[in-house]
């Protein structure tokens, strides 16, 4: 990992999706699993969990950098991120520790319209070189 390095991927969440972590999370809220109820929200829509973006997240982490684990993660979710709405995942190395095999990552999700779903920052210790 070098400081500006990157790793992006797009995704959209389906409905199955979000009703598929709910059964595995036991968060069955209807914000996220029930299309009537949340047509009559604020949201109008049903959203992510957020702790799916969160895993989102990680997989982009694992896919990027193969060994990296987490130690730390803020999160914060500004704005809902929609059913069938297209995202791009963004993970942004900003600080390298190379002698303890640590890196700092800022996170984010954006959204098609350039607001933001989710964001943070995350702590990573990088994989045993071989």
């Amino acid at each position: 990992m070098v400081v500006g390095e990157t790793a992006t991927s797009k995704r959209v969440f389906s409905q199955q999706d979000f009703d598929r972590f709910a059964a595995l999370s036991g968060d069955d809220n209807p914000i996220h699993v029930d299309a009537e109820f949340s047509a009559r929200t604020h949201f109008g829509r049903t959203v992510a969990h957020g702790m799916l973006l969160y895993a989102t997240l990680c997989g982009v982490l694992d896919s990027r950098w193969p060994g990296a684990w987490q130690i730390e993660q803020e999160l914060v979710f500004p704005d809902p991120t929609y059913v069938d709405e297209q995202v791009t995942v963004r993970l942004e190395v900003t600080q390298v520790e190379a002698g303890q095999r640590m890196a700092w990552l800022s996170t984010t999700i954006v959204k098609p319209d350039g607001t933001v779903g989710c964001e943070g920052k995350m702590v990573v210790q990088l994989a045993e070189e071989e």
